[in-house]
């Protein structure tokens, strides 16, 4: 049996064990890169440790870190506020702006179950207060923070963007987080249309701005039960305790200063990042550090927000990714796909495979392992580079809507009091199964099947 093939079925057990049981992929991960490379090719730690993804693992603990602050200072309260007030107590406004403000929370950098774990509560909470469909509501959070995560400083758009500079292909990150955001765009509008959004035309909420705080507060039991009571970045799963204490900080009036430099902080990455090309990474550690200099007693608690477990699953993943270059796996996997004879076949055959995966395990690691997998593939030219990632990335993505993935388990957890929680279950349960039967061939038909991109 070829190393390759190997390789292939260490990947297999990894995703099949992450399934099964608790255990974080990313430390499964570091598992097989070490008995991959020392056992099978004959490599040292150095050898294996020479793919671990520094840039990355700065980013990450960068951005949750920054984000950690901002929602410990009440910063993401009074965006939340704000925004409720521009559509002018408008009840059928109300999911467009937790879909707005979690995709501009996941486009600046922060991960998407951070971010629902964030706004989740607050959507559910107006949803129960004045009768919106609670499956409309939770589901266009879920969509927001997908229609973000693809922006060239997002942790999703920084891989994929990563991964193929690597390879050397003529890719645009534009069109990866375009295409993704109209994607999920158009399907919250037909969730809007077929859940009842008409309904809510034409209907007000009296004071609904000053309310913003209690739903902030008032979490579901479910949430508390599931211990996301805003304590985490939505992976349920700690790091290293903080000297500084656990627990959300207070907000006293005197932190308005904090919360005015932190949203200039946020201003400040997305210009810096964006316009100057600087290093997401540094900037955001940067700004995060100032602002817990400026403001102390907000980043109480910040470094045991970290998501601590998302970090381990990326860095361990791209780790194994290095071994199995180095085994020539890519390249083998590659030259099976490509022995199909019809190159349209094998890009909707992989865009499923991220999908039904993803489905069930990290979104992150599947493009992470993926992508890798389908550079070769598409070096000869018989596909578009541009749409078949653009594609994948959807289709692996899309599916984050599963009650077995992060994001959908936010949702169930923060499902409002007096909801039938065994119907919400159903009804999200085949709410993904018709995103993992359709996602990924809408998008291999929009971006891969025309030839455009």
């Amino acid at each position: 049996m070829s190393v390759a093939l190997v390789s292939i079925i260490v990947l297999a057990v990894m995703f099949i064990i992450a399934t099964m049981f608790p255990i974080n992929m990313g430390a499964l991960a570091f598992v097989g890169a070490f008995l991959l490379g020392t056992i099978f090719l004959g490599m040292d730690a150095k050898d294996i440790l020479a793919s671990f993804p520094g840039g990355l693992f700065l980013t990450l603990v960068g951005v949750t870190y920054l984000f950690a602050i901002a929602q410990n200072n009440g910063t993401i309260d009074i965006l939340v506020d704000k925004a409720v007030k521009l559509v002018d107590n408008r009840i059928s406004m109300i999911p467009w702006v937790m879909f707005a403000i979690t995709a501009a929370i996941t486009a600046i950098g922060a991960l998407g179950p951070a971010a629902v774990a964030i706004i989740a509560p607050i959507g559910l909470r107006f949803a129960q207060k004045y009768n919106i469909n609670p499956l409309m509501m939770g589901m266009l959070i879920v969509h927001g923070a997908q229609a973000g995560g693809f922006s060239p400083i997002a942790v999703y758009g920084v891989i994929v963007n990563g991964l193929i500079q690597e390879a050397g292909f003529d890719f645009s990150p534009t069109a990866l987080f375009l295409t993704s955001f109209a994607f999920n765009l158009i399907i919250a509008v037909v969730l809007f249309l077929v859940l009842g959004g008409r309904n809510l035309a034409g209907q007000r909420a009296s004071a609904i701005a000053e309310r913003v705080a209690e739903a902030r507060l008032s979490v579901s039991v479910g949430s508390q039960a599931a211990d996301v009571d805003f304590k985490g970045s939505g992976s349920g799963t700690y790091g290293p305790r903080d000297p500084a204490g656990d627990g959300a900080a207070p907000h006293p009036p005197g932190q308005r200063f904090g919360q005015a430099m932190t949203i200039l902080g946020l201003i400040a990455l997305a210009v810096i990042a964006l316009g100057f090309k600087v290093d997401v990474g540094f900037v955001s550690i940067t700004i995060a550090v100032f602002l817990a200099l400026v403001n102390p007693s907000a980043q109480k608690g910040a470094v045991n927000k970290i998501s601590w477990s998302t970090v381990l699953l990326i860095c361990g993943m791209l780790t194994f990714v290095g071994v199995l270059e180095e085994a020539g796996t890519i390249e083998y996997a590659s030259n099976a796909v490509a022995t199909l004879g019809a190159p349209l076949l094998a890009g909707l055959l992989i865009c499923y495979i991220g999908a039904v995966v993803s489905a069930f395990a990290s979104s992150t690691a599947i493009l992470a392992a993926l992508i890798p997998l389908a550079i070769p593939f598409l070096s000869t030219g018989s596909i578009s580079a541009t749409g078949l990632i653009c594609a994948l990335a959807i289709a692996s993505t899309i599916v984050d809507v599963s009650p077995f993935s992060t994001n959908g388990a936010l949702v169930l957890a923060n499902a409002p009091e007096g909801t039938d929680k065994d119907r919400f279950y159903k009804q999200v349960l085949g709410y993904g199964g018709i995103i993992v039967l359709a996602g990924p061939v809408l998008a291999w038909a929009l971006l891969v099947l025309p030839g455009w991109l």
